[in-house]
């Protein structure tokens, strides 16, 4: 009599996970400790989860990454420029970013002159990333202070923005480039070792950045050079 051969249909094999041991425990009566490190391990399984998740958003994202145009210009006495604003530029990220989960907000911290913007990237399952840089306020332009601090925060939301998600706006961006037609170095060097003559060198300095509209020494017109240092001698001989 010839053996009959049974085939035992496949049976999948289920992945087993630190929250599947952790129902085990339960249902065995583990005590307080084994319980507790297999919730550990559940919260690192998950977060580490999060994160490969992330990676694969952020890639796939960056594989067909959105185009950012430069959308307005800026002209000033001889200053121009073209730039990406920060409406735009988040409009544009945001739309493409969300295809994939991801999204992004900031955080803003100030201490004494320094203003820190944090861009933080997010995805759905909870990782997220983080990118900061740090300036002065930006005193050009004849700024009152509440304005300085927002050109300032608004610069760095839409740079950190960019170096989060690893985007450029189309083109090279000229924007806070020191015009060409400024002071040199060693001019720069001597204005300041006279301001630093007067007994109120810190105020005679900011005064002086406020009143030609320029966030450091260094930022002055070659051509008021001459009158400008004229104007500190004569404030250092009167005023100490």
């Amino acid at each position: 009599m010839s053996e009959v051969s049974v085939v035992h249909p496949s049976r999948e094999v289920a992945t087993v996970t630190p929250m599947t041991m952790l129902e085990i425990a339960v249902n065995k009566g583990a005590d307080i400790d084994q319980l507790t490190k297999l919730m550990e391990l559940q919260e690192r399984w998950e977060a580490n989860e999060a994160r490969k998740a992330f990676n694969v958003a952020m890639t796939e994202f960056k594989s067909n990454p959105p185009e950012i145009t430069k959308n307005n210009h800026v002209a000033f006495g001889k200053t121009e420029y073209d730039h990406a604003t920060l409406d735009h530029v988040t409009k544009v990220i945001s739309e493409a970013m969300s295809k994939h989960g991801l999204s992004f907000t900031w955080a803003i911290d100030q201490k004494e002159s320094s203003i820190r913007v944090t861009c933080v990237v997010s995805h759905k399952m909870g990782h997220s990333e983080r990118v900061s840089l740090a300036a002065g306020a930006d005193q050009s332009g004849g700024k009152n202070s509440i304005q300085a601090v927002g050109s300032t925060v608004t610069y760095l939301q839409r740079y950190t923005l960019l170096a989060a998600t690893g985007l450029a706006a189309k083109g090279q961006d000229k924007d806070g480039i020191v015009p060409a037609d400024v002071i040199t170095e060693e001019q720069a060097a001597d204005l300041d070792a006279k301001i630093k003559e007067s007994a109120s060198a810190d105020v005679l300095r900011d005064r002086l950045l406020k009143a030609e509209g320029i966030g450091s020494l260094a930022g002055l017109p070659s051509s008021k050079f001459d009158s400008v240092m004229d104007k500190v001698e004569r404030y250092v001989s009167t005023h100490g």
